[in-house]
């Protein structure tokens, strides 16, 4: 596919466009990750930004022919690229902006005034169909899985959206000063990761280990 990008701060990104390029297809199935979330804001600020950082170099490099990656990764290729990827960074950058735009009309025109500009429905619907989004999926997510009672955090949503455009202009900052820096996401934090890993011993790391290498050497190359 071309080699695997060494400067790209998500690989996942870049390889998954790669993949569809090359006429390949992904797919998701159900699974349980327990994969550990930052637990502090700034673990959590440092892995957003790399990952918006990622997404513009993503964007920027097959971005570049566009009528190549059209022919090669299709129009659903094609779209799904700038709405998923464009669309992520765009939409975390310019929420600022549009908030910074309504308070200040607000203030020039109170009341009626306001509402009935030219401008300001189009943001309101925007950033309310946003919201209402987010939190309908955030919702679903926690009805499979039986979690329904901690939908209250869903409210916070507002506040969880503009803590991305802070990691989304850090990326653009970073992206122009530091491309190639790679901010790691630092794990083993939350009480029941350092439970569960004072609670291994060398016999039971070697056993894991061996049951899952040990039909890998059976292998020819």
């Amino acid at each position: 596919m071309g080699g695997w990008d060494a400067y790209n701060v998500t690989e996942d990104a870049d390889l998954g466009f790669r993949l569809a390029r090359f006429g390949y297809r992904s797919t998701t199935f159900a699974s349980t990750t327990f994969e550990e979330a930052p637990a502090r804001f700034g673990g959590w600020l440092r892995q957003r930004s790399r990952w918006m950082k990622g997404w513009m170099q993503t964007w920027s490099v097959h971005m570049r022919q566009p009528r190549r990656l059209w022919k090669e990764a299709g129009a659903k290729g094609f779209l799904t690229l700038n709405t998923i990827i464009g669309g992520n960074v765009l939409t975390a950058l310019t929420f600022p902006v549009l908030v910074i735009d309504m308070a200040l009309r607000s203030l020039e025109g109170a009341g009626s005034e306001f509402c009935a500009g030219t401008v300001t429905p189009l943001h309101l619907t925007t950033i309310a169909a946003g919201f209402v989004s987010t939190i309908v999926v955030g919702l679903m997510g926690l009805a499979r899985r039986g979690q329904l009672r901690q939908g209250w955090i869903l409210a916070l949503t507002p506040i969880y959206w503009a803590c991305l455009s802070i990691a989304a202009w850090r990326a653009l900052y970073q992206l122009l000063s530091e491309p190639y820096r790679w901010e790691k996401t630092e794990h083993g934090l939350s009480p029941q990761i350092r439970s569960a890993a004072a609670s291994r011993t060398p016999e039971r790391d070697e056993e894991t280990c061996d049951a899952v290498f040990r039909p890998q050497s059976a292998l020819k190359y």
